[in-house]
């Protein structure tokens, strides 16, 4: 008996860890700004530059960075309910005829996987980002999802957030921020450790290129 009271009681403790508290936090994060994250502590402890981070709003941002975000990582970014199967079975035939690898992460996965997990690849990291990414889109709005997104990304060794890289790599704030230099912030997301925004090479000249091209058609979401 004893010993199946201490079995539900360790049950208890783990649902409650593993299944209500991302709830409770993905529940504040809907109004109050993330002030660091795994991803951030974990670059820090182990020999990564000094943090530059700054928090601004949606509203704040360029709209360029918006379109250009979204052009390049997750078009369907407003089609989607956190998942772009289109983009999965693309990237599956894509395997299938011997092409290189490539992800079909979404943007609300990569907000989930920025805003809660550490680096490295596994699938009980991949099963719990893709927990962490229901809830995202059943608690937030596209909104907040991109908002918290740039906010937190990094950008660069020490990067985190447009406001950081918009200044780091150009000198100006992302309000300011024109379409070929979103486009250039967009096209080094990545890989932004190590490709460079301010002094682009020619593949990421290449990818600026057709980020320009793309967002026109690009819809964001509403502040």
């Amino acid at each position: 008996m004893r010993r199946s009271r201490v079995v539900h009681r360790l049950l208890a403790v783990t649902l409650a860890v593993g299944v209500v508290l991302p709830v409770v936090a993905i529940g504040v994060g809907r109004w109050l700004p993330p002030p660091v994250t795994p991803f951030m502590l974990v670059r820090a402890v182990f020999g990564g530059a000094a943090m530059k981070h700054h928090w601004i709003g949606l509203r704040t941002m360029s709209p360029a960075l918006l379109r250009a975000v979204i052009a390049a990582e997750d078009a369907r970014f407003l089609q989607h309910h956190g998942f772009d199967w289109s983009e999965v079975e693309s990237a599956l035939r894509d395997n299938q005829r011997g092409r290189r690898l490539r992800g079909a992460s979404t943007i609300s996965m990569q907000c989930a996987r920025t805003l809660f997990l550490w680096p490295g690849r596994s699938l009980p990291r991949k099963a719990i980002e893709a927990y962490l990414t229901v809830l995202l889109e059943l608690l937030w709005t596209k909104a907040r999802i991109l908002e918290v997104y740039l906010n937190l990304v990094e950008w660069g060794d020490g990067i985190y957030g447009c406001e950081a890289a918009a200044r780091h790599a150009f000198g100006v704030s992302c309000a300011a921020l024109d379409a070929e230099q979103a486009a250039r912030l967009a096209a080094i997301l990545p890989s932004p450790r190590r490709w460079s925004a301010s002094r682009p090479s020619p593949y990421v000249r290449h990818r600026v290129g057709i980020i320009l091209q793309r967002m026109p058609q690009v819809a964001v979401p509403a502040a």
